[in-house]
């Protein structure tokens, strides 16, 4: 049975600097992320098409930028690069703090996009370089928990805080975000200063190749497909198309919509150790049909909420929804980069990681324009309708992905044997 005591002890002293301050420096995000559209509009007077499409940048910088960021990873360290992209992020933030014109604030978007797009490659290739096998899937798991709690207290603390009339009390928020950027910093220029990410040059980094030769693999082709998808119905919709379906279809209040994401963090919280031991050994690829049938499950509760709008049945629903996703959210996290890292080797880290960052960016740069699409021409029973078919692919390719990998990137023990058929190596290019 893993505790949170087992973990901690098991986890060398980088694993423990890199994870003791997660919840503290996601709080400064939490802080401004349900605030940052409100902040542009309300606060700025910017047009509400235009805060849309300056908050757009952020995802968009981050999808292109992901793909060079990995290739530096890999060539010069996770350390430098992620350094970088913190430098960026402070400069964002305080630059939008105090942001009084549009291109002023899209430069400052830019920069913070900038970071969004290498500190997923930057960190994962970290957390990969301290940990590995078993404790990996683990970390990964806890990781998120964390990131979940610091956002998510953030949230709160800053929806108590901020005022619309008071500009100042956002004002504060951005420079606070920005100021938790230098707690990561602190431990990259300290504690972490001898952790190497990237692989001394030798003929395998040479045979490695690049982004072309990776995804060449079936096995990276299916996961970065999966992995798409799982955004576009996941993650996609959390900031779009959950919150129009909860108000337009379901006619609950903006406050049970924020309290669904309150319910969400929870559950995060409370069931992700017990979630990782029972996953613990199990092939991933497995967890991944669990995940992919407690998320329908979420989306017909959403559904079934539509039908009954403006009533405490509704109300209900929405936090079930919330919860229930939640529980799969707590399936997904732990496995997905798990998988990417145990396929990669040192010297090419960083792209696996780029490449995972770029399916996880590209589904939730699709997903909220599909929504817009079908809930803003009344298809509410459609859009329900691709969720669940979505998640019933994330079933097929799950399937599809357990014949092609090897069994130790599965997440089964070294020990055991597989009858599936051999997968493609990971570190040579796929036969033509």
């Amino acid at each position: 049975m893993i505790s949170a005591r087992t973990f901690w002890s098991a986890l060398p002293t980088e694993g423990r600097w890199l994870l003791s301050t997660v919840a503290i420096q996601t709080l400064g995000r939490g802080l401004t992320l349900p605030f940052t559209i409100i902040y542009l509009h309300e606060v700025r007077g910017f047009d509400l098409g235009l805060s849309g499409a300056l908050m757009s940048l952020i995802a968009v910088v981050g999808l292109i930028v992901t793909g060079p960021g990995g290739t530096l990873i890999d060539r010069f360290g996770a350390k430098a690069v992620l350094l970088a992209g913190l430098v960026s992020m402070i400069a964002g933030c305080t630059l939008l703090a105090f942001a009084t014109h549009p291109a002023v604030a899209a430069v400052a978007l830019v920069l913070i996009g900038v970071n969004f797009g290498v500190s997923w490659p930057g960190f994962n290739a970290l957390i990969a370089a301290v940990v590995s096998g078993d404790l990996r899937q683990q970390y990964f798991g806890v990781n998120f928990a964390l990131v979940n709690l610091g956002i998510g207290v953030g949230g709160i603390i800053g929806g108590f805080y901020v005022d619309v009339d008071s500009p100042e009390t956002f004002t504060v928020i951005f420079l606070i975000d920005a100021a938790s950027a230098l707690i990561p910093m602190a431990l990259l220029l300290g504690p972490l200063r001898h952790v190497r990410t990237q692989a001394e040059p030798t003929e395998e980094s040479a045979a490695a190749g690049g982004y072309r030769e990776i995804l060449r693999q079936p096995a990276v082709l299916w996961l970065t497909l999966l992995t798409f998808i799982a955004m576009f119905i996941g993650y996609g919709q959390m900031e779009a198309g959950f919150p129009a379906y909860a108000r337009q279809v379901a006619e609950v209040s903006t406050r049970v919509i924020g309290l669904s994401f309150a319910v969400n963090t929870a559950v995060i919280v409370l069931l992700q150790f017990t979630v990782l031991a029972k996953i613990s050994g199990k092939r991933r690829t497995r967890v991944m049909w669990v995940m992919a049938g407690v998320w329908a499950l979420s989306w017909l509760i959403l559904g079934a909420a539509g039908l009954l709008p403006d009533s405490l049945a509704a109300a209900i629903g929405v936090l079930a929804f919330m919860g229930v996703f939640a529980f799969g959210e707590t399936l997904l996290q732990p496995t997905v980069p798990a998988i990417y890292n145990d396929l990669a080797s040192d010297h090419n880290r960083g792209r696996y990681n780029a490449i995972n960052s770029a399916a996880f960016q590209g589904g939730a740069i699709a997903g909220p324009i599909a929504a817009g699409l079908l809930l803003d021409h009344d298809l509410d029973a459609v859009y329900i309708a691709v969720m669940v078919l979505g998640c019933l692919g994330i079933g097929a390719l799950a399937l599809a992905l357990e014949r092609r990998i090897p069994a130790s990137a599965n997440g089964v023990p070294a020990s055991a044997t597989t009858t599936t058929s051999t997968p493609t190596s990971t570190t040579e290019p796929a036969a033509d």
